[in-house]
């Protein structure tokens, strides 16, 4: 396994340019979405003297405003690669234009290391289309790729020309992400803590973070102080996989520093929160505090895929959960509510009932479409009965997988069930 560690703490007055590629897919979503780990490092490396850019793809192709500070990137339609050729769907890449990076990249200094960051292991594409570009403008700077794709598809990540790939977290110290490197950015982003104690077998959590680790409540109100200072900062995504386990000793006192330092500031929670931790005082502390966007991660009524979830959360948990927010303040939009579709030997009946028990409460329901991550024991079962997930990462993809791949639920069933979570209760009745 490649480990680029040591370099990295080596680097001094060198040139770093740091890009997070476009996105190729049938669809995109900002979920208060930046490449948090290329952010560290350059704060990392701009602390040891060196300088530091950014080329963020997805940022600097924004175009139309959402809510919180989010937006729609620009889209075009492009040719899908074969393994789509089948799908009755549009693709298209995410970001900015290719006349657009490259202006960009010819006004940056030739940087003495590129550092590559990589998101989902089927968006290899856009890395493929910056290392196009990159090697024609700067075809003498080493490449170093990183990220999720790097580390969940190593083998694969060495096939596109990288000149380095590193397969690992990088151990580096954690200071600040270099957010003020973008222009006037409208969230700030971090985790009070890395990984997950859970082991749901679907997740890759335990996979990039092998040990669970919450960060001081010192340390995380130093961070957010300094992205807090830019004056166009008004929101803050939470990253965490966990944000409420240990609550009593993490998240409670954090949430009071929180309401002493930053009452101005809105939070978000865009991964999820663990449903049976959340009692009336912590629907309390959430609404107090100013966290405005609520996801809880209830996934399934089956008990089977419940299981496979840890058993973290149970019917009668999350009734409990929409009571107690309801009852601190939230309103019944405010509680959107995961459901997952797609989980092998998951059925359409399976989603229909989970989404109408969340209905039955009031609640928003939002499908997430199961994509098969290598190293996980839900790939390992999906890929008994479609070993091409194994070669190319491309099948990998959500929407490709659950809807013209596996067969539990046909394409026909799967637009049903998103129009169903989409209509609010009101309309359902």
């Amino acid at each position: 396994m490649e480990d680029y560690s040591r370099l990295l703490h080596n680097l001094h007055d060198k040139t770093i340019l740091g890009i997070n590629p476009p996105v190729f897919d049938f669809a995109y979503f900002d979920f208060w979405a930046k490449p948090l780990g290329l952010l560290y490092i350059l704060e990392t490396l701009r602390r040891q003297d060196n300088s530091v850019y950014l080329i963020d793809c997805i940022y600097e192709g924004r175009q139309t405003p959402k809510t919180y500070g989010r937006y729609k990137p620009l889209r075009k339609q492009v040719k899908k690669p074969l393994p789509y050729a089948h799908i009755p769907r549009k693709y298209y890449h995410f970001g900015m234009t290719k006349e657009a990076f490259i202006q960009r990249l010819s006004q940056i200094p030739t940087p003495d290391f590129i550092f590559l960051t990589s998101g989902m292991t089927y968006w290899y594409p856009g890395i493929q289309w910056c290392l196009k570009h990159i090697k024609e403008i700067f075809p003498h700077s080493p490449v170093i790729l990183g990220g999720i794709y790097a580390q969940l598809c190593s083998e694969h990540a060495h096939s596109l020309g990288a000149d380095g790939v590193q397969t690992k977290p990088l151990h580096i110290e954690c200071s600040y992400p270099a957010l003020d490197l973008y222009d006037k950015p409208e969230y700030g982003v971090l985790m009070t803590s890395w990984g997950c104690p859970l082991q749901c077998k679907y997740c890759a959590s335990k996979i990039l973070w092998p040990k669970y680790y919450q960060r001081p409540a010192e340390e995380i109100i130093q961070e957010i102080s300094y992205q807090e200072r830019i004056p166009s900062v008004h929101d803050m995504a939470f990253y965490d996989d966990a944000l409420l386990i240990n609550k009593e000793t993490h998240f409670y006192p954090l949430c009071n520093a929180l309401r002493d330092h930053f009452p101005n500031l809105r939070f978000h929670t865009p991964n999820g929160l663990h449903v049976r931790e959340i009692d009336e005082k912590c629907a309390k502390i959430l609404f107090d505090t100013g966290f405005k966007t609520i996801r809880l991660s209830l996934e399934s009524t089956d008990p089977v895929i419940q299981k496979a979830s840890s058993g973290k959360v149970s019917e009668h948990q999350y009734v409990k959960a929409v009571e107690n927010l309801l009852r601190a303040g939230y309103t019944h939009e405010d509680i959107e509510t995961y459901i997952l579709i797609g989980l092998p030997g998951q059925h359409f009946e399976s989603v229909k009932k989970a989404i109408d028990f969340v209905h039955s409460f009031g609640a928003v329901a939002k499908t997430a479409e199961f994509s098969p991550i290598p190293g996980t024991a839900m790939f390992e079962i999906s890929a008994k009965e479609h070993p091409e997930l194994q070669d190319e990462p491309l099948y990998q993809n959500n929407t490709a997988y659950c809807g013209y791949i596996s067969k539990d639920i046909t394409p026909e069933e799967l637009q049903i069930l998103k129009d169903m979570a989409h209509r609010t209760p009101l309309e359902k009745k």
